[in-house]
């Protein structure tokens, strides 16, 4: 117990709080918790500080005195960072409160960073933060990009391609192989075939186009989510005639989730920005043996699942190549079930959380061994080289 190292982790907030971020953030915490001490400093929902344990994993959700364009402020992280005498502290971005907290906090010590996505929209706080951000990324010893993709596309990352390796998300895909009994009452009771989306009903993930697609579509699309644009995207369907083949069933929990996809006939994700820079989800339906469609962004995205081998990618914000793509599927059973089994294949292979666990397992210890030495590990897992050319 002497020798575990003591890991730090940095974020904006942790589950029941929906998102990818929050979802990576627990599966990475509940494989480290084997082999590392894990403390997790988040913000709260109060004033407060709440510390408790969660699932095994020391979970310190701090309170929020106020927030900079949606951004958590948490005056006692600092102080908190500082108290954890932390070996490593791995901070997820984009964070710009996480960044002042560990720079206030006086830490030295080793230091990773994952770089989930860039500042799409707030481009004038991204600048006017920037050279803060410049200083921390001067100091982390590795970066972790989730796919080769957003090295290529993103500014900070491709300037910084010496300390970059890619370690991609993983999933538990155990608890995604078995169809639950619970999926069959969802597709009887409903006029098939069925589509599923998942996502917060915001801008960048595109719903709107697929609310568009329906009108050339025969079928059932199944949407869960909720946010600000729930209210638009049903007058929308209204307005277009499709409201009775559109279910808004709101949000869930990601094991309330599952049957869906088990249910669906394929899954959608029609996000049109790169503030989409992976979909996790995808893995999820990929996992259940799903085909995908989705879009080709500068992302993570088309990376996930690939075009003509796990589903079909075509550009974003065209309703009408949504609806070709998913008509083009409805009508081949057998492409679905190639490009599903291949996507299930190709999640096994690739995105499991055993795998990325491991990988960020082997990039602490190379940056503990190689404090000091701005370039990224040579790491024996790595998946930089072998996924670059994939």
């Amino acid at each position: 117990m002497a020798n575990r190292l003591r890991v730090v982790q940095v974020g904006k907030y942790y589950p029941p709080h929906v998102g990818g971020i929050e979802t990576h953030l627990q599966a990475l915490c509940g494989g480290l918790k084997e082999s590392h001490d894990v403390q997790v400093f988040v913000a709260g929902d109060s004033r407060r500080d709440v510390n408790a344990i969660v699932d095994g994993v020391a979970v310190h959700r701090l309170g929020i005195q106020f927030k900079i364009a949606g951004a958590p402020v948490c005056p006692t992280m600092p102080w908190k960072i500082r108290r954890a005498r932390a070996d490593i502290v791995h901070l997820h971005l984009p964070n710009p409160s996480g960044v002042l907290a560990l720079i206030a906090s006086g830490y030295r010590g080793p230091l990773v960073a994952t770089w989930h996505s860039d500042v799409v929209r707030q481009r004038r706080l991204a600048k006017m933060f920037g050279p803060i951000q410049r200083r921390f990324l001067a100091n982390c010893d590795a970066l972790i990009a989730t796919s080769p993709n957003y090295v290529e596309s993103s500014p900070d990352l491709s300037r910084r391609r010496k300390r970059t390796v890619v370690i991609p998300y993983g999933i538990a895909v155990e608890e995604f192989r078995e169809p639950p009994a619970a999926a069959l009452p969802i597709r009887r009771e409903r006029p098939g075939p069925l589509l599923l989306a998942v996502g917060r009903l915001v801008y960048y993930k595109g719903f709107e186009y697929l609310v568009r697609a329906m009108q050339q579509i025969d079928a059932t699309l199944l949407l869960i989510g909720d946010g600000p644009l729930i209210h638009p995207l049903q007058n929308l369907a209204h307005t277009l005639g499709v409201a009775n083949r559109i279910e808004f069933l709101g949000e869930m929990q990601p094991r309330e989730i599952v049957p869906y996809y088990h249910a669906a006939d394929l899954f959608v994700l029609p996000s049109i920005a790169r503030s989409e820079a992976f979909g996790i989800v995808q893995l999820e339906a990929m996992a259940c043996g799903k085909p995908v469609v989705n879009t080709n962004l500068a992302s993570g995205v088309p990376f996930a699942s690939r075009d003509g081998v796990t589903g079909i990618t075509v550009e974003p914000a065209n309703a009408d190549a949504l609806a070709a793509a998913i008509n083009r599927l409805l009508a081949d059973p057998q492409l679905r079930s190639e490009y599903g089994e291949t996507a299930r294949r190709r999640v096994q292979s690739e995105f499991t959380t055993d795998i990325m666990v491991q990988r960020i397992r082997d990039l602490y210890e190379a940056v503990m061994s190689r404090k000091g030495v701005k370039s990224a590990p040579d790491l024996p897992h790595s998946p930089s080289r072998q996924i670059l050319s994939a």
